[in-house]
């Protein structure tokens, strides 16, 4: 005996005791892969309801110790009492309680050998008589793997609850929970028509995060409120009439991307559907940096393109920051932005006293327009919507936790009413559309639950006293940095001069490209963000210097005689729109040369592809050089362009002779000369009023 025992002793401890690898590189990967994991895979019924119902336990085990396992056994421990709150219920589940006194010797497995590697089956069956379950209430039980001798200690484990609800029950109030899901991405294009990557087409194939998500959209219940960010929609039908790479490389149409756009348009009519600000912007970053613009444009052009993409009114009032926080600077400008609902982490807007129940979903803000809701979705609940096989989260593990935190906020005492309970997973999640579609019918099902849309709740009259806006130091440094968004702020500035100096102030098609600048998904990717920047600037810049100054070469200088005379100032269009502008000139040295007082600036259109030319009167006082500044000005009188210096060569001959030297002004000096030539020898009195004149290019 004493040898068997001294025996069964030496093989707990070998399986026990962790395995060393010899490479010191890979100790700890290969330390982590060498262990025994249990999986619990399902729990029926969800809900027992009398003493004798039959619940069934099933799962697997493996052996990943890299030796055999001989004589173990699966079995249930429990313990008699129901749970007291849900704090008792997270340190348990994160396996912070003291362990469960009552091991079931009437519900287990035993298993004589298991070789490594080997996944192995299990399948319990207990009662709520036999767990002593007694009343309504959330009981703990832990599924666990153990030695059949010698020590008992578990060598595997996993935790989870079973809530009981005998007909003895009390009736419970029916608290009204909301589901927000999230259709997010990270912007995918650059400009319009270049795509920064190609992950975008990896995710809209099967098994894909994006195709997940539109597979989930076609089963949820349609009281499920979809955020939709309508820059990722535009990514996807970018790609279904094919697509150019940032390196050049063309491709071609996607064959997903036209029918996940179909599916998702199909599959969310009739139900809620909010769009977030286009690109996703970091709100707190552009309150913080000085692109206060950039949250109102984006509200704007997410209703825009959310209208064009499901071809009904898309509201964006209700917004959903990243990380679900914001502080007071942020919140001004989204309700500046007609934003009256905001959807934001707990401890955004923690309670000035801490809790011991569950709070209401809902609560008021103040901002400098008035009132904002800010709903305040439960964590724990919303965790329970993304699986984890890594954390030992499971569908059946989830769905349990979800049903058993649920019945435990029924059953806090105090209530009164029915309370707001809202769930959001994180913002760009993975689903696993048949757990999460299961799980919305198992909450559409449970007796003190009530299923409504987001857009129902509304703030109690008397509401739980709060802190306010709570944004720490550390939710500042994770905003886009200023050094990041200065030069997405001077590619703003000039987004906006391509669209003002168009005629009919018709968008240079840069306003969206720069939006996506503004993601708050470049906060992890700075680098992707700034290649996009630089790519967007350089098209901002080709795009700027279609409008351009133009003038004598610097190697072949033109005379023009006469102590005054107007010099012209041609400017070149070549975009492919009309443009209004004015022409700023200003002399450097009046003492050497005047800019003529009768000279004012005034609109000029010019036509697509054409060339348009005012005339500048000037007047010399004595030889030698002198520059001058000539500035476009967009028509409401915004600096368009740098300006540009021009040099004048004055001369002693029997008046004046101007020289017009500098870089990108052409003057067309062989017409101006004939032309002043004409007016010397007619006497023309009037040699100021030429008319502004334009020819074809």
């Amino acid at each position: 005996m004493i040898g068997k025992a001294t025996l069964l002793a030496v093989l707990s401890a070998a399986l026990l005791a962790p395995v060393v690898a010899t490479t010191p590189g890979t100790a700890a990967a290969m330390t982590a892969k060498q262990e025994l994991t249990l999986s619990v895979k399902a729990i029926t019924p969800e809900l027992p309801t009398k003493p004798t119902d039959q619940i069934k336990l099933s799962g697997t085990f493996r052996n990943g110790t890299g030796t055999p396992l001989t004589g173990v056994r699966v079995r249930v421990r429990y313990g008699f009492q129901r749970m007291t709150d849900r704090a008792a219920m997270k340190a348990f589940a994160e396996d912070q309680a003291a362990q469960l006194p009552q091991a079931s010797n009437s519900s287990f497995m035993d298993f004589p050998l298991v070789n490594n590697g080997a996944n192995t089956d299990w399948t319990l069956t207990v009662t709520p008589m036999q767990l002593g379950m007694n009343a309504f209430g959330v009981y703990p039980i832990t599924v666990e793997v153990v030695p059949v001798a010698a020590s008992w200690q578990p060598l595997a484990k996993a935790h989870t609850f079973l809530t009981y609800m005998p007909p003895a029950t009390p009736k419970l109030p029916r608290n009204r929970l909301s589901v927000a899901l999230p259709i997010v991405d990270a912007p995918h294009r650059s400009d319009d028509v270049t795509f920064v990557d190609d992950k975008l087409a990896a995710a809209l194939k099967p098994g894909g995060r994006l195709a997940d998500l539109a597979a989930l959209a076609k089963t949820a219940p349609k009281n499920v409120t979809w955020f939709v960010e309508p820059g990722l929609l535009d990514d996807v039908q970018a790609m279904a009439k094919g697509y150019t790479l940032r390196n050049g490389k063309k491709q071609p149409a996607d064959p997903a991307a036209a029918p996940w756009l179909d599916s998702l348009r199909t599959s969310l009519t009739g139900a809620p559907v909010v769009a977030i600000p286009y690109g996703d912007p970091d709100v707190a970053a552009l309150a913080h940096q000085g692109l206060d613009n950039g949250v109102k444009t984006a509200i704007a052009a997410a209703d825009v393109a959310a209208a064009r993409h499901f071809k009904r009114d898309i509201p964006t009032t209700v917004n959903w920051p990243v990380a679900g926080k914001l502080d007071d600077d942020a919140l001004d400008l989204l309700s500046v932005g007609k934003v009256g609902t905001v959807l934001l982490n707990p401890a955004n807007v923690p309670p000035q006293t801490p809790a011991t129940t569950t709070l209401d979903a809902a609560t008021t803000l103040d901002s400098v327009s008035g009132p904002v809701t800010a709903l305040l979705p439960d964590e724990e609940l919303s965790r329970m919507f993304e699986l984890d096989s890594a954390a030992g989260r499971t569908a059946a593990l989830n769905k349990q936790r979800f049903i058993a935190e649920t019945a435990m906020i029924a059953a806090e005492p105090g209530q009164v009413r029915p309370r707001n309970l809202v769930v959001a997973p994180s913002r760009r999640w993975d689903p696993d559309p048949a757990f999460v579609s299961a799980l919305l019918k198992t909450a559409a099902r449970l007796p003190w639950l009530a299923s409504g849309e987001l857009g129902s709740i509304k703030p109690a009259k008397v509401q739980t006293p709060r802190t306010g806006l709570v944004y720490t130091e550390q939710d500042r440094k994770e905003e886009l940095s200023a050094k990041y968004l200065e030069p997405v702020k001077e590619a703003a500035a000039e987004a906006d001069l391509a669209t003002r100096i168009t005629t009919d102030k018709r968008s240079a098609g840069f306003e969206n490209a720069v939006l996506r600048l503004t993601s708050s998904a470049w906060r992890n990717s700075t680098r992707a963000g700034r290649s996009a920047t630089k790519q967007i600037d350089a098209a901002l810049g080709k795009r700027l210097g279609l409008i351009t100054i133009s003038g004598a070469s610097r190697d072949q200088p033109r005379t023009l005689a006469g102590v005054d005379g107007q010099v012209p100032i041609s400017v070149r269009n070549g975009l492919s729109t009309s443009v209004t502008l004015m022409v700023d000139v200003s002399s450097n040295n009046r003492e050497l040369l005047q800019i003529d007082s009768k000279y004012v600036k005034k609109r000029m259109t010019i036509g697509k592809g054409e060339i348009g030319t005012v005339p500048v009167p000037m007047t010399v006082k004595t030889s030698g050089d002198a520059t001058i500044t000539v500035q476009l000005e967009t028509a409401d009188g915004v600096a368009y362009g740098d300006p540009v210096k021009l040099t004048i060569r004055t001369t002693g001959y029997t008046g004046i002779a101007l020289v017009i030297v500098g870089g990108a002004l052409s003057v067309m000096l062989a017409a101006v000369v004939t032309r002043i030539l004409r007016r010397r020898s007619q006497k023309r009195p009037a040699r100021a009023a030429q008319a502004r004149e334009s020819e074809k290019v």
